[in-house]
């Protein structure tokens, strides 16, 4: 090895010029180990917004659907507007974001609302058993006017 070389060497902060040539390749293969991993977690945090901004789908649409049962008379056919109206919400705000969606209108004494149910768009298609149900549950109790002359129930 002739002066030269040695002098680069010393100066990269490496004082023997051979253990520097064993090390040559090192940081390829230190990347070509962590990259699947890497790869991996940003995957995973992608895969979790996706999910998260479903679930904020399913939500409104439960919470609007919801909103129309809640304010129909009895006898109005209720239940295939409050449906329609979260299904009209996950088609406006987001179609490709809640998958299958599915909402579903109930009823538990003075309670109405509706229930939401879908799937999370994933990230990597290639697993089709690794989904990631959403269910959103609204509901509140019946509005009505109660008149101020006394008579009792809803008009």
């Amino acid at each position: 090895m002739g002066a030269a070389a040695t002098a680069v060497a010393r100066s990269a902060g490496v004082s023997d010029p051979v253990s520097a040539r064993k090390d040559r390749g090192a940081t390829v293969i230190e990347l070509a180990m962590l990259m699947p991993v890497i790869l991996a977690v940003v995957l995973l945090v992608v895969q979790v917004a996706l999910w998260f901004h479903g679930r904020q789908v399913a939500d409104a649409a439960a919470r609007e659907g919801a909103r129309v049962a809640r304010a129909a008379p009895a006898d109005s056919g209720w239940q295939d507007a409050a449906e329609a109206k979260a299904e009209q919400i996950v088609q406006a705000i987001g179609p490709e974001l809640l998958k299958n969606a599915k909402a579903t209108a109930w009823e538990k004494g003075d309670q109405r609302g509706v229930d939401v149910t879908g799937s999370a768009v994933q990230v990597v298609p290639l697993l089709p058993e690794l989904t990631f149900t959403i269910t959103a549950h609204f509901g509140g109790p019946v509005e009505c006017f109660r008149p101020d002359d006394g008579t009792e129930g809803c008009q």
